[in-house]
């Protein structure tokens, strides 16, 4: 490793998580491999597609590393033999210790919420629907415990009045990128005192965030107008609030519902 430039390796799928691979490049940084799920039948004819996030690398001329089981042997030899410094996971899947302990400079996670609170697989949905004016974003170093790991850097952002999952989802992801790159530099000059997240201050009970099923964006209308507002925007537009109406020939319709106001 260099003075300012460590081999990293970098760990994400979704399209969140390109911004910031991104981002690490045009910092020139030394991406030295790139480790994504598994190509995934969709469409008709359940052709594989490949994540963003490989759509991505390949178009860089990155290495990519795509395992079923992080815990495969092959995989682990793998990892090992491109002699990563650092490891960057955006927006990817638990690790198991055997990868995330692998680099001497460590694993960081960027998380999109202020930690501790909203931890769990979808921070951006439950911030909205509960109704917060203000969110932000985190990175971590990763240990044993999912979204427990040191606090690193945060980056303290505004929710506005109207805004959709959707939209604050792109501006988080800008901002993110921004920050994991500001991460990276910290930790390679030495910088980052890490702080374990017991100690930082919260106000009130933590939020959970944890992952949202279909039957968990049904519509219950005995909600008051600002939490269904909150409930549909905070669902928007994936995975969407839905409801069921009867039309005039009574046919039960499933209705989803992308947008609303509030009076």
């Amino acid at each position: 490793m260099s003075a300012t430039n460590p081999g990293i390796v970098f760990m994400g799928t979704p399209e969140f998580a390109v911004e910031s691979l991104k981002c690490i490049l045009e910092a020139g940084y030394n991406v030295k491999g790139v480790i994504t799920s598994p190509d995934k039948p969709s469409g008709r004819g359940l052709q594989l597609h490949p994540s963003p996030v490989k759509s991505f690398a390949l178009e860089h001329k990155l290495r990519v590393l795509q395992p079923l089981k992080l815990k495969d042997p092959e995989f682990l030899k793998k990892l090992k033999e491109l002699q990563a410094d650092l490891q960057v996971v955006v927006a990817f899947r638990m690790l198991p210790e055997e990868v995330w302990s692998m680099p001497p400079l460590g694993t960081f996670n960027l998380h999109a919420s202020l930690l501790p609170d909203y931890r769990g697989a979808a921070p951006i949905n439950w911030a909205i629907m509960n109704g917060e004016t203000r969110t932000g974003l985190t990175t971590f170093f990763l240990n044993h415990e999912i979204d427990k790991g040191s606090v690193i850097l945060t980056e303290v952002m505004e929710i506005g009045a109207n805004e959709t999952a959707g939209e604050l989802h792109d501006r988080l992801m800008v901002t993110g990128a921004s920050l994991v790159v500001r991460t990276i530099s910290a930790i390679t000059a030495g910088k980052v005192i890490p702080t374990d997240q017991q100690f930082l201050a919260t106000h009130g009970p933590l939020h959970p965030a944890p992952k949202i099923f279909k039957h968990d964006c049904r519509i219950s209308w005995k909600k008051n107008t600002r939490d269904l507002f909150n409930f549909i925007r905070g669902l928007s537009p994936y995975p969407t609030a839905w409801s069921e109406l009867v039309n005039s020939q009574g046919e039960m319709l499933h209705v989803k519902i992308f947008y609303a106001e509030a009076e």
